[in-house]
C-alpha cells in the first residue's frame, strides 16, 4: 500500500525553488500545472463567454473531417491522464507519494480537460463576424505555455534532484513519461498553427460561396485579403512552371539553357578567386554578361509561350466565365502575371542558387584557412539575415496582394468607363467618373506605401544584422593579429572576403523579396489558368457531318442556377431550308435555346441534335464551322470594314468580301465613305450606326456561307425603317438555310415557316401566323397588343407633322 509522505520530497519546503543546480521537482510540478489552469480557466472563461454571446453554430457539412484534428483531442487527452499513471508508478512501484504529485496530476487533468473543451468550441462554432484564420489565442497560448514548461526541464540537466542520470529504473520511468509529455506537447503546438479542424476559409465566405448567383456574381479573382503563404501549393506551381523553363521541341534553345548553366557554373569558379587574385582576373563581368545575353532568347521563348498558352485558355472558356469578367482585371493579371515568370527563372536560376553557392564556399574557406570562430559567425549572421528576411517578407505579402488587388481595381475601372464613354455622356458623369478614378488611385496609393514602409523595415533589418556580423568578425579578425595568430595582410584579406560574402547574401534577401513578389504577381494568373472549361469536348468527339440541316430538340432541360429552370421538356422539330420563329416575353427561354444550340452551354436534360447527331458528342469547332449567327447587338473589332467583313472567312479574297457586302446591301454605302473599305470603325464599331454595323454582320454571316442561320432578335435595336431594309438582306441570307429567329416584333415573323410561342420556360403554342390568330390564345394576345401599340405610334407621328409646320410659320 502506499505511503502518502509530506507535500515535498525530503521535508523540503515549496519555497526553496532552486536548489542543487536546478529547480525542486515540488517548486515545479506545482507551479507549471497552476499557471496552465489559471490561463486555460480565466482566458478561457473569456473567450467562452465571447462564443456565447457572438458565435453561432456551424452546419455540419461545414465542419471539416480532419484526421489531424483528432490526433489533437487524442494528444490532448493523453496528456490529461498521463499524471495518472505516474501516480500508479509512485503508489504501487514506489510505495511513495508525496502532495504535490495529487496535486499536479489534478490540475493537470483539469487544464487539459479545458483546452479540449476550447478546442471543441473552436471547432463547432463560430464568431458571426470571423475575419481569421486559426486557432483562438488562449489554446495557442496554453500550448505554447505547455511546451515551453517542458523545455525549462532542461535547465536541471545536472540537478540530482532530476532523472536525467538514469541510473535506476525510477529515473528511467521518469525520464520516460517527460519524453511522451515532450513530444505530445510539440506535436499540439504544430498542429495548433496548421488548425486542422477549423475552416480554411472563413465561415461566412464558405455560406455565401454556395448561395452566390453564378451566372451573374461568380467572383474572377480570389480575394486579397488572405492571409495563406505564397509558397502554399510551391509544388503544383513549380509544376506548371517547368514546361516553360525548358523550351520542348527547340533543341537550339535547349542547348542555349545548357550553355548558359555552364556559363554560370564557370562564373561561380572565376567569382571563388577574385579576391585573392583581383588583380589577375577580370572576366567575370565578361562571362556574366554573355549569359545574360544569351538568355534573352530562353526569356521571350518563355514569355511568348506563355502568354498564347494563357490566351488560347481564356478562349476556350464558357460564356459563363466571360458574362462575369472584368476585362481591365484579367488583363492587368495576365500582364504581370507573364513578366513575373521571367523575374522568377532569372532570380532563382541566376540568383538565389549562385548566392547559396558563393555563401556555402566562404564559409567552407574562413573554417579551413581562419578558424572555426569566423565560420561559426557567418554561419550564426547568415541564419538570422535569412530568418528575419524570411519572416518579415511573409509578413509583407498580404500588402503586395493588397497593392495588386488596388491596381486591379484602379485599371478595371479606367477600362469600364472608357469602354462606356457615352453612357458617361449621356449622364453628364465625366466628374463622377474622374472622382472615382482618383479615390481607386488613392486606395492604391495607401496600399503602395505600406509596401515601401515594410520595405524600409525589412532594409534596415537586413543591414543591422549584417552590421553586426561584420563588427563580430572584425573584431575577432583584429583580436588574433594583436595575438600574432594572424597576420595584418590576412585582416585585409578577411575584409576583402567578408564583403565578398555579404553582398550576396544581402542580395539573397532581395531575391527573395522578389520571388515572393512574382509570386504574387503570378497568383492572379495561375486562377486563370486554373478556371474550368464548362463545356468540354468529349474523348474521341467526331465532327459534325452536315447533310441537310435538320435540328430537332428533345426534351430539353436548362438551368443556369439550381433551382431555377429556364426551359422545361422543350421539344421541336425544324426541317432542312425552313424558318422557325421564337417568340414570347422576356425571360421566357427564347435567347437561351440560341446559345444551346450553338453549345455555349450543355443541356441538364434532354438531347439536341443536328442531322440525327447529338451536338454534345460532336467537337464544338466542327458544329460552330456550320452556324452562322447576327446577333441583336453587333460588336466589331477596332479594324477596317473589310477586316470585319473577312472575320466572317479569314481566307477570304477582296473580291469575295465585296460580294458578299452587296448581298448584304452595303457596298455603295461602304464606298461612299473617304476610305472605302479601309475605314475604321472605332472601337466595338462606334463609328458605324446601328443599321450599318448589322449589315456588315450580315455580311459577314453570308461569307461564312453557314448551313444554319440563328438571328437572335436581330432588328430590335433598329428603327421600322432600317428594320425593313435590313429584313430584306436577311432573308436573302436565309434562303435556302435552316434559320431560327428570336422576334421581338411579330410582323418580322409572319412568313415562318413554324413559330413557337414560349413563356415560363415551356412551349404554349405552336403553329404558323394564321393558325395561332385563329386559336385566339397568347400569341393572338401580343399581335393585337402589338398592332394597338403600332397604330398609336403612327397617329403620334402623323399628328407631329403639321404642329412643326405650324410653328415654323
Amino acid at each position: 500500500m502506499a505511503v502518502l509522505g509530506g507535500y515535498c520530497e525530503g521535508n523540503n519546503s515549496i519555497t526553496q525553488a532552486w536548489v542543487q543546480q536546478g529547480f525542486q521537482p515540488c517548486f515545479f510540478f506545482t507551479l507549471v500545472p497552476s499557471v496552465l489552469l489559471s490561463v486555460c480557466l480565466l482566458l478561457g472563461a473569456l473567450q467562452y463567454a465571447c462564443y456565447a454571446r457572438f458565435s453561432r453554430a456551424m452546419e455540419p457539412k461545414y465542419i471539416p473531417r480532419s484526421r489531424l484534428y483528432r490526433g489533437q483531442v487524442l494528444l490532448s487527452l493523453f496528456l490529461a491522464l498521463q499524471p495518472f499513471g505516474g501516480l500508479l508508478w509512485q503508489g504501487v512501484g514506489l510505495r511513495q507519494l508525496y502532495g504535490y504529485m495529487l496535486l499536479y496530476a489534478c490540475l493537470w487533468a483539469l487544464s487539459w480537460g479545458c483546452a479540449i473543451a476550447l478546442l471543441q468550441l473552436e471547432h463547432t462554432r463560430v464568431l458571426a463576424h470571423d475575419r481569421t484564420r486559426g486557432h483562438g489565442t488562449v489554446l495557442l497560448l496554453f500550448w505554447a505555455l505547455a511546451f515551453a514548461a517542458e523545455n525549462l526541464t532542461l535547465v536541471c540537466w545536472r540537478s540530482p534532484l532530476w532523472w536525467w542520470a538514469l541510473e535506476n529504473t525510477n529515473h528511467k520511468v521518469q525520464f520516460g513519461f517527460w519524453l511522451l509529455r515532450y513530444i505530445c506537447t510539440f506535436m499540439l503546438f504544430i498542429l495548433g498553427m496548421k488548425a486542422p479542424g477549423l475552416p480554411h476559409k472563413p465561415y461566412m465566405l464558405l455560406i455565401n460561396e454556395e448561395e452566390r448567383d453564378v451566372e451573374n456574381c461568380q467572383p474572377l479573382l480570389t480575394d486579397a485579403s488572405r492571409t495563406t503563404s505564397t509558397w502554399k501549393d510551391f509544388r503544383r506551381k513549380l509544376r506548371l512552371l517547368v514546361p516553360y523553363m525548358w523550351p520542348r521541341g527547340n533543341h537550339l534553345l535547349q542547348g542555349l539553357v545548357l550553355f548558359c548553366m555552364a556559363l554560370m557554373g564557370l562564373e561561380r569558379a572565376i567569382n571563388v578567386f577574385v579576391p585573392i587574385y583581383y588583380k589577375k582576373i577580370g572576366s567575370t563581368g565578361f562571362v556574366s554578361n554573355l549569359r545574360t545575353f544569351l538568355w534573352v532568347w530562353v526569356q521571350q521563348f518563355t514569355n511568348r509561350q506563355v502568354q498564347v498558352q494563357l490566351f488560347a485558355h481564356l478562349h476556350g472558356l464558357s460564356l459563363r466565365w466571360h458574362l462575369g469578367r472584368r476585362t481591365g482585371e484579367v488583363l492587368r493579371s495576365v500582364d504581370r502575371g507573364t513578366s513575373s515568370i521571367n523575374n522568377l527563372l532569372s532570380y532563382i536560376i541566376f540568383s538565389i542558387v549562385p548566392t547559396i553557392a558563393d555563401i556555402v564556399i566562404s564559409i567552407v574557406y574562413f573554417t579551413s584557412v581562419f578558424s572555426a570562430w569566423f565560420g561559426l559567425i557567418i554561419f550564426v549572421c547568415m541564419s538570422l539575415y535569412l530568418t528575419l528576411t524570411i519572416f518579415i517578407t511573409e509578413w509583407r505579402t498580404k500588402y503586395r496582394r493588397d497593392m495588386n488587388t488596388r491596381d486591379n481595381e484602379a485599371k478595371s475601372r479606367a477600362v469600364d468607363s472608357l469602354l462606356n464613354f457615352e453612357t458617361v455622356k449621356y449622364y453628364n458623369a465625366e466628374s463622377y467618373e474622374v472622382n472615382r478614378f482618383n479615390n481607386a488611385i488613392v486606395k492604391y496609393q495607401v496600399s503602395e506605401w505600406k509596401v515601401s514602409a515594410s520595405l524600409g523595415l525589412l532594409n534596415q533589418t537586413q543591414n543591422l544584422v549584417i552590421g553586426l556580423g561584420l563588427l563580430a568578425g572584425s573584431l575577432l579578425c583584429a583580436y588574433f593579429v594583436t595575438e600574432n595568430k594572424l597576420q595584418v595582410g590576412d585582416f585585409v584579406l578577411f575584409g576583402t572576403y567578408i564583403i565578398q560574402l555579404y553582398t550576396p547574401l544581402n542580395w539573397f534577401g532581395t531575391y527573395y523579396r522578389m520571388i515572393q513578389n512574382s509570386f504574387v504577381d503570378m497568383e492572379n494568373m495561375f486562377e486563370l489558368f486554373h478556371e474550368e472549361q464548362e463545356v468540354k469536348d468529349v474523348v474521341n468527339a467526331s465532327d459534325l457531318r452536315l447533310e441537310a440541316g435538320r435540328i430537332e430538340f428533345e426534351n430539353v432541360h436548362f438551368s443556369y442556377i439550381d433551382g431555377k429552370e429556364i426551359l422545361q421538356d422543350v421539344s421541336f422539330s425544324v426541317m432542312p431550308g425552313q424558318t422557325l420563329a421564337l417568340v414570347g416575353p422576356s425571360g421566357s427561354g427564347k435567347s437561351t435555346i440560341i446559345r444551346l444550340l450553338f453549345r455555349f452551354y450543355d443541356v441538364r436534360g434532354g438531347c439536341i441534335r443536328i442531322d440525327g447527331q447529338d451536338i454534345s458528342q460532336v467537337k464544338q469547332a466542327s458544329l460552330r464551322a456550320h452556324i452562322g449567327v447576327v446577333p441583336q447587338d453587333t460588336v466589331l473589332f477596332n479594324d477596317t470594314i473589310a477586316n470585319n467583313i473577312r472575320y466572317g472567312r479569314t481566307l477570304a479574297t477582296d473580291q469575295e468580301v465585296q460580294e458578299a457586302a452587296r448581298a448584304a446591301d452595303i457596298h455603295d454605302r461602304i464606298l461612299s465613305f473617304p476610305d472605302g473599305y479601309n475605314t475604321q470603325v472605332g472601337e466595338r464599331g462606334l463609328k458605324l450606326s446601328g443599321g450599318e454595323k448589322q449589315r456588315v454582320a450580315i455580311a459577314r454571316t453570308i461569307l461564312k456561307g453557314p448551313h444554319i442561320i440563328l438571328l437572335d432578335e436581330a432588328t430590335s435595336a433598329l428603327d421600322t425603317e432600317t428594320e425593313r431594309n435590313i429584313q430584306a438582306s436577311l432573308a436573302k441570307v436565309c434562303a435556302h438555310r435552316t434559320t431560327i429567329v428570336v422576334a421581338h416584333r411579330l410582323s418580322t415573323v409572319v412568313g415562318a415557316d413554324q413559330i413557337l410561342v414560349l413563356k415560363d420556360g415551356h412551349i404554349v403554342e405552336r403553329g404558323r401566323h394564321e393558325e395561332l390568330l385563329q386559336k385566339g390564345g397568347v400569341y393572338a394576345g401580343m399581335w393585337l397588343q402589338q398592332q394597338t401599340r403600332d397604330d398609336s405610334e403612327s397617329k403620334e407621328h402623323s399628328t407631329e407633322k403639321p404642329q412643326s409646320s405650324k410653328k415654323a410659320s
